[in-house]
């Protein structure tokens, strides 16, 4: 049972931790059904408590802890979400896609499929490389991945064995191209949240009604607001108070939840 100082928020079958997922004890190992998260980018962005200007090799050795301390806390057909970036070209050219799914293989992760998140957002560019040259221009695709890794077995055998995806859902996301908008960083208060369609439909194709879903790195509880709405328990961890904070205010207006006294 985590601390009072942890336990930031619980109420009905949602929790909020403030905790370091790196560090945190607050977590039964093999108790967590699905992992969704999108975790620091190491773009620069401005976090409240997180320095994302890191190097590239250390940014991987964080990965590799974060996913170890992941692939713990799953039961045995668990599955990982984790939406990154196909690529990254700020500060040098590195394929962040490519290097998640070598990691977590390394860690025992097993593959299942990527899901291309198509959100469009290319309007404002202004890296071009070399203008209209061969000289060395700079290609940027306008997607972003949702890696679909699991722990041992990927049928799913534990649980409610209840589903929740209609029929059309199923057709439609089966299709590993998912085209929908990103969201807003000043409708939220987040530099880096991503939008209720993704936890929504990952929770729905890869768990069971009253699942345990965990999102490491909750930001704004876009993940926990998702899983509230979708009758699964739903952990966020977050290091940052004020995060914490403002997903519980986000869980308890958008999931319908309210604090008891």
């Amino acid at each position: 049972m985590p601390t009072k100082k942890i336990l930031y928020y619980q109420k009905d079958n949602i929790t909020i931790l403030n905790d370091d997922i790196l560090k945190t004890s607050a977590i039964e190992p093999g108790s967590v059904d699905l992992v969704i998260t999108s975790p620091p980018y190491n773009v620069d962005i401005q976090y409240n408590s997180h320095k994302d200007d890191v190097s590239y090799a250390d940014y991987l050795e964080f990965s590799e802890k974060w996913l170890t301390q992941c692939f713990n806390f799953l039961r045995d057909d668990g599955r990982l979400c984790l939406n990154v970036p196909l690529d990254k070209n700020k500060g040098g050219q590195q394929s962040v896609g490519a290097d998640f799914t070598t990691i977590a293989k390394k860690l025992g992760y097993k593959y299942h499929s990527t899901i291309i998140w198509n959100e469009g957002n290319i309007s404002r560019r202004t890296a071009w490389g070399s203008w209209m040259s061969a000289s060395a221009p700079f290609v940027i695709a306008p997607v972003e991945l949702i890696i679909i890794l699991y722990k041992n077995t990927w049928k799913k055998t534990s649980g409610s064995k209840k589903s929740d995806v209609t029929r059309d859902e199923f057709m439609n996301w089966t299709n590993g191209l998912w085209t929908f908008n990103g969201e807003s960083k000043k409708k939220i208060g987040h530099p880096a949240p991503f939008p209720l369609e993704l936890p929504r439909r990952c929770i729905k194709m890869f768990s069971y009604v009253g699942d345990t879903v965990l999102d490491p790195f909750m930001g704004s509880g876009t993940t926990l607001v998702a899983a509230g709405m979708l009758g699964r328990k739903g952990i966020g961890v977050d290091v940052d108070k004020g995060y914490c904070r403002l997903a519980q205010a986000r869980i308890e207006k958008e999931a319908g939840l309210i604090q008891s006294e």
